[in-house]
Parts: structure tokens; C-alpha cells; sequence
């Protein structure tokens, strides 16, 4: 078989067809401090300017083969433009990502809000959209264009506490489904426009929605159909993430419509491939902290090939990678990869 680029393997694969091997990429935040090193940019910085985004989320591609481009770098996108306060610590030395300063919704009686009008001109999603634009145009080519919005679980979380978003789904499921309604609402939006600035596939994260605290039938009941909502109006590749042991509740997040599955490091994968069949999209699922940025490059290589033996479509993270991973550490799974034969 032919060798593909980066962007050819990934959109194939996406498509069903035949790959020369499985592609190593990710949904999520993959900026190195060695990429950031390269373009003389700060981190907390890159937050605000489109430019130094973009050359920030190519670097990974650029330095080791790690085959896509990913914005934004934060969780704080859709709840900033519903008007969440955010803290982006603009002149930070440390490796400090935007956190939400104050939040929308205090108490019970404050969950009937109003989506703000305009809401995809609201805080950054403009520049994320210059962002994706500028993406394409440096790596488009050759690799592709990922980004990520929130699943509503999620961005609920965001926007009030989550021990009350969690303790509410409970005792008042019906006003929490409302609010997840809306939730999915705003999703759709960002993740429209971020479709029309040109990029190739969308993660969904629903990390709130973890088998760790909420029951499968909970899950069934409050967020699978919000979820269905937001894949039902998606036109690129789509990939549902969610934390934790998931394998309780991942033929209800194949039900979902998204193109692919994400799992993390905590589930069995084997296990997920096994219940989900051959020809699912599973992706997963290295430890990207306690292996990629703290592992040795025989400790990932090991995981590397694991992951690939037990099945998975790609060769995709638990999570963010962390930027202070080290460059042998990153080339080592490259590496692994490459060399892979099933």
C-alpha cells in the first residue's frame, strides 16, 4: 500500500476505508513547551492572539510527525461567550490554562437562562475561527484540522458548580434536561462555525458525564439524548470523549451518532473493542501524563503497541497531553507507529 500523509490516513480512516497503518493524533490540547520554545511564544499569551495560536497547535506536527492540528488549547470557549467571566492569566510565566473567574448560574432558581443573541460573536470563538482558518492554511495540506467544543454535561459544569449541577440531576433531572437542551444549543453553534472556518473533524468532551459519577442509566436517560441533539447537526467526522472507565456505557456512546469513540487510559480497551465490534471507531488510549510526559521511551513504546494490539483505530490520548512532555518521549511513539505491523 501506498504510504498517506497525515491528513489522508486520518480522513480515510474516518471514512472506513483501508490505512497503511493506524494514525497517531489526538482531539484535544497537544502543545509542547518545546514547540512554544521554537516559536519564542509564551503559553498563557497564546490564548489571546489567533496567530500564535495556530503556530502553536502546528508545532506538534511540525517538530514530530504528530499527525494533526488542534485549538483551542482550553475548556473555557462556549461558557466565555455565554458570558462567564474567565481569568486567561495573559502575562503568566507558568504553563497556566484560562479558568472560569465567575460563573452564571449560583443556585437553583437561576437555571432558566438566556442564550445571549450573537453568541458566535461573543468572547473567543471569532478568533478560534480565524484560528481553524489559519491552521488550514499552514498544515492543511498535509495534516488535519481538529477542534473541540464541550459536551452540555460539561459545559454545565462550566457555567455552575458541578456538585450542584450533579446533586440537581438527581433531585430535578426534568430543569437539568432543560438546561442541557440549551447546552446542546450553544454546542451546535461554535461547532458550526468552527465547520465553515474549514476544519476536518470535531471531538465532542463530555468529561462530566464520566461512568465515575453517574450511572449508566442516568446517562441513558439525561445526557445521551443532548448528545444525540449535537451529532445529528454535525457534517465533519466527529469523535465523542468521555473520562474514565466508560466501558458501562459505551454502546450508549455508540448510540450517540459520533463517528468515533474516545476512551482514556482507565478503560479496557480490548473490552471496548470487543463490545463494540470490528468496524467501530475506537480511539485511545495512552496515559498522556504518567506515560507520555513521565514514562521512558521504553515504557511508551510498550503502551504504543499495546494500545495497537488491543485494537484501537488510532493511536489517541486520554486527555491533553501536558506541553512539558520531552521531545524523546513524543518521537519514541511516533516511532512505535511507524513501525507497527498488525
Amino acid at each position: 500500500m501506498t504510504t498517506m500523509n497525515a491528513r489522508e490516513r486520518v480522513l480515510k480512516m474516518f471514512a472506513g476505508e483501508e490505512v497503511d497503518r493506524p494514525p497517531c493524533f489526538s482531539g484535544f490540547g497537544n502543545v509542547t513547551t518545546e514547540g512554544l520554545k521554537s516559536l519564542n511564544q509564551n503559553f498563557a499569551a497564546t490564548h489571546l492572539d489567533a496567530k500564535m495560536m495556530a503556530a502553536a497547535a502546528a508545532s506538534t506536527y511540525k517538530l514530530f510527525g504528530f499527525e494533526c492540528g488542534v485549538a483551542p488549547f482550553d475548556l473555557c470557549i462556549e461558557a466565555e461567550a455565554l458570558g462567564c467571566e474567565i481569568n486567561v492569566y495573559a502575562h503568566s510565566e507558568d504553563l497556566l490554562y484560562p479558568t472560569i473567574k465567575k460563573k452564571l448560574i449560583h443556585n437553583e432558581g437561576e437555571l432558566d437562562i438566556v442564550i445571549p443573541s450573537g453568541l458566535t460573536g461573543r468572547g473567543r470563538v471569532p478568533l478560534m475561527v480565524e484560528v481553524i482558518k489559519l491552521l488550514k492554511k499552514d498544515i492543511g495540506n498535509e495534516a488535519p484540522v481538529g477542534s473541540y467544543v464541550l459536551g452540555p454535561f460539561t459545559l454545565a459544569g462550566q457555567i455552575m458548580e458541578l456538585n450542584d449541577l450533579l446533586k440537581l440531576s438527581f433531585k430535578k433531572p426534568d430543569k437539568i434536561g432543560k438546561l442541557l437542551d440549551q447546552m446542546a444549543d450553544v454546542i451546535i453553534q461554535v461547532a458550526q462555525e468552527y465547520e465553515k472556518a474549514g476544519v476536518d473533524y470535531i471531538s465532542v468532551r463530555e468529561m462530566g458525564a464520566t461512568s465515575d459519577v453517574l450511572s449508566p442509566r442516568v446517562f441513558k436517560s439525561l445526557i445521551l439524548p443532548y448528545l444525540k441533539k449535537i451529532f445529528e447537526k454535525l457534517t465533519v467526522p466527529s469523535v465523542l470523549h468521555i473520562c474514565g472507565k466508560t466501558n458501562d456505557i459505551v454502546t450508549s456512546m455508540a448510540e450517540s451518532g459520533a463517528k468515533a469513540i474516545s476512551v482514556d487510559q482507565k478503560n479496557d480497551v480490548a473490552e471496548t473493542r470487543k463490545k463494540l465490534g470490528p468496524k467501530a471507531l475506537v480511539f485511545g488510549n495512552y496515559d498522556p501524563y504518567n506515560v507520555l510526559v513521565a514514562g521512558t521511551p521504553d515504557l511508551i513504546r510498550q503502551t504504543i503497541k499495546k494500545c495497537m494490539d488491543d485494537g484501537v483505530s488510532a493511536v489517541w490520548p486520554g486527555c491533553d497531553i501536558w506541553p512539558t512532555v520531552p521531545p524523546d518521549n513524543v518521537k519514541a511513539m511516533m516511532d512505535e507507529v511507524r513501525n507497527y505491523r498488525r
